[in-house]
Parts: structure tokens; sequence; C-alpha cells
């Protein structure tokens, strides 16, 4: 049965230095995929960037609804603006970055209901190793 997910009631993931909403997931009843919406500020002089992550068992696709951003890949640097989409393979250490002068909004999926298995990130404890 189709189902709607709305971004009020979407899980707010309180993760360091962006907003994080997982609007739908296992946790919500989806089986297949996780939907997140995230938001990169503008970085402050002496923020400290984001470690690189890696999501061990599955690809990660991101897709720029606004501002402009870096991922940076094992592969390579990889510029980013609004309407673009980048796609990670699996295994591969990453973190995007805002380059900007606004906000970088992203939506990103995932091909499975919990990112929390397979995902590693250095300096975060397993049970919070869904930070993306």
């Amino acid at each position: 049965m189709a189902r709607v997910f709305t971004q009020r009631g979407a899980k707010s993931l309180g993760l360091p230095g962006r907003t994080a909403l997982e609007i739908v997931s296992g946790e919500g009843g989806a089986s297949g995929i996780t939907l997140r919406k995230v938001e990169i500020p503008v970085p402050s002089p002496g923020d400290s960037p984001r470690n690189r992550h890696v999501h061990n068992n599955f690809e990660e696709c991101i897709y720029v609804l606004a501002g402009e951003g870096k991922t940076e890949a094992e592969s390579g640097n990889y510029a980013l603006k609004a309407g673009d989409a980048i796609v990670i393979p699996s295994g591969e250490k990453h973190a995007t970055r805002n380059t900007g002068s606004e906000p970088l909004v992203l939506l990103c999926f995932f091909p499975t209901g919990d990112i929390k298995q397979g995902t590693a990130e250095p300096g975060v404890l397993s049970k919070d190793a869904s930070k993306r």
C-alpha cells in the first residue's frame, strides 16, 4: 500500500554542524529505502571539517536542492551545485561540504531501510554511526 511521509513527521537526527531530517526509513515502515534532507550551513571561520565516513553495504545518492558544495571522496573531489546528483559507491569514504555563500541543501537516498548497519564514521560511536 502506498504511504505518504511528510517532512513534518520526519525524525530530526541532531547531527553536529548540519540539520538532518530522516523523512523515510525502516523506522517509519519503509523496507528498502532511506531518504534524508540535509542542510549544511555556510562554514564559519575556525569550524572543523567533518571527517569522511563510509557505507560498506550500499550506495548513497546525493541530490543538491540548493547551494554549492564539494564531495570529497577517495576517488576525487567533485564540485556540486543545485540540480546535480552524485552517487557514492559502497565502501568509498566521503564527506560533502558547503563551499558556497548560502546553505547547501541535499536529499540523500540510500537503498536500505536502515543505514546504521554498514555505516562507519571515525570518532563516532557505533550507536551513532548513521551520521551522514
